[in-house]
């Protein structure tokens, strides 16, 4: 009982040292990514600590996992380093009797990330995305300034609004387009008496509706220019790219209705929420054989290897997912994770293993 409670709290001050930094490190990566949307006027300020809180469930289902498991290398490798576990395996103490004492604190991580994965992170995806679609989320919708003009992909996109009222109506309203594509480059500039911002509640996109207005189409080298008048007309507002609004919303989906979804796209999505809890126990599973070291190598010798395996790991699930919206079966899931979970029992058992065929020789 005391080795029990002696390991499970080395492993959770490890696991929440790591995980904190971890954290750390990529909540303030998207925050300063995010910061620099608002600062442009594609994110309300007002939103995006909100926003932010509500996307935490998603940062935290990949950081566990992968804090757990350094968690789990750097309390053993300090048993290794500091020569404790050789009491251990002197006692009678083999990997496989370690792995039980820290089952316990393995099975709590599992059960808290398949709650985040399953439920917390899909929920948290839809009520950001709730605020993300307000018409007033988007200080002047980042592509709209009242009295100035706005550049946007490049110079590409160009766009001038008289005046902006408080319900989100415009008047008079400029928009310069440049469109590039394999047959060359063409023109396009529409003038508007009035405007207002769309969002398609599917995707999610935001629209420039524009009422009672022209367009002048046109490619450059050509004397040739194209009028067209209209009472109404639609223009897709570019996105950031790789900003908050440019997310799937497939993300947002419950999981329920995933599993009872025929979409390959949404049974890979399940399969991939799945696969995120049962990464927990199976990298468990290397842990104690990939931390062996000792006092000359010191704590951190393995610790690269053992990384490399878990990013293997990692890839092989996203080349799982990306096969399965293809293949339309989740086989390929169930095939990665008993590779690897074999993998691990195939290490953690190499002790026993030996030992009974030597007994049989």
């Amino acid at each position: 009982m005391r080795t029990l409670r002696y390991l499970t709290l080395d492993v959770v001050a490890h696991t929440l040292a790591v995980s904190l930094v971890l954290f750390l490190v990529v909540f303030s990566g998207r925050f300063i990514k995010y910061l620099a949307e608002a600062a442009i006027g594609d994110l309300s300020a007002g939103i995006l600590l909100p926003v932010m809180l509500y996307k935490l469930p998603a940062f935290l289902e990949l950081i566990l996992p992968l804090g757990f498991y350094i968690g789990l290398l750097l309390s053993f490798g300090r048993l290794y380093a500091d020569s404790e576990m050789v009491i251990f395996r002197a006692s009678g103490t083999s990997q496989v009797q370690l792995f039980k004492h820290v089952a316990p604190a393995t099975l709590a991580v599992t059960a808290g990330v398949a709650v985040i994965a399953l439920f917390a992170g899909p929920y948290g995806a839809l009520k950001a995305n709730a605020l993300l679609s307000e018409p007033r989320s988007a200080e002047g919708m980042h592509v709209l300034a009242e009295g100035r003009f706005k550049k946007q992909r490049g110079g590409d996109y160009v766009t001038y609004v008289a005046r902006i009222g408080d319900d989100g109506r415009m008047d008079t309203v400029f928009v310069a387009e440049r469109q590039r594509a394999e047959s060359g480059i063409s023109l396009s500039a529409t003038l508007a008496d009035a405007g207002s911002i769309e969002i398609d509640q599917a995707s999610g996109r935001r629209y420039l509706a524009l009422s009672d207005g022209k367009r002048y189409d046109m490619t450059p080298g050509s004397a040739q220019l194209t009028e067209t008048q209209f009472s109404g007309y639609r223009s897709l507002i570019p996105e950031v790219e790789g900003g908050l609004r440019s997310q799937a919303r497939t993300e947002t989906l419950p999981t329920l209705m995933l599993l009872s979804s025929d979409n390959p796209e949404h049974l890979a999505i399940f399969g991939w929420r799945v696969s995120l809890p049962l990464i927990v126990p199976i990298m468990a599973l290397f842990a104690i054989p990939l931390s062996r070291t000792d006092s000359r190598r010191g704590r951190y010798a393995r610790l690269g290897p053992a990384l490399l395996v878990f990013l293997l790991y990692f890839v092989a699930l996203s080349q799982a997912r990306t096969i399965s919206e293809d293949s339309r079966s989740a086989l390929i899931f169930i095939a990665v994770h008993a590779l690897f979970m074999l993998s691990g029992l195939f290490l953690l058992f190499k002790e026993e293993l030996t030992r009974w065929l030597r007994g049989r020789a």
